[in-house]
């Protein structure tokens, strides 16, 4: 059973992990808990990761533990929880920051020429009200 309401995304992410190469991998969801990411490379569950989020500038940097890593057809998927409260708020600032980014792309897809700031603003009076908190 689910404890946290899990959220699309599309998002590239930045898998750093102690003394090897960063990765630049595909985000699949994420929720206050955490988040799900495809990854080229098996990951051991209880290693410590640091994720880069590379929305809006200069990103989010957030630390995790690899809760479970599946392989599937294109390589794995991960599970990594987020190590502390701080982290799961941050994380909840990045989840609110794809729904504007998706927002904006589907305002520029419809032809309405709005900045970021203007489809951010209006994100916000349409939707955050009903963000799950």
């Amino acid at each position: 059973m689910r404890v946290y309401v899990r959220h699309p995304s599309e998002f590239p992410v930045e898998l750093r992990r102690e003394g090897v190469d960063v990765k630049r991998e595909r985000m699949r969801d994420v929720s206050t808990g955490g988040l799900c990411c495809r990854s080229s490379h098996e990951l051991t569950p209880g290693e410590r990761v640091r994720i880069h989020i590379p929305v809006g500038s200069p990103g989010f940097d957030i630390e995790g533990r690899v809760a479970w890593c599946r392989s599937d057809e294109q390589g794995y998927r991960v599970g990594i929880e987020f190590t502390s409260e701080v982290e799961a708020f941050r994380a909840r600032m990045v989840e609110q920051v794809c729904h504007i980014e998706r927002y904006h792309r589907q305002l520029l897809a419809e032809g309405r020429d709005a900045t970021e700031e203007e489809a951010g603003a209006e994100w916000i009076a349409k939707f955050a009200q009903r963000f799950p908190r």
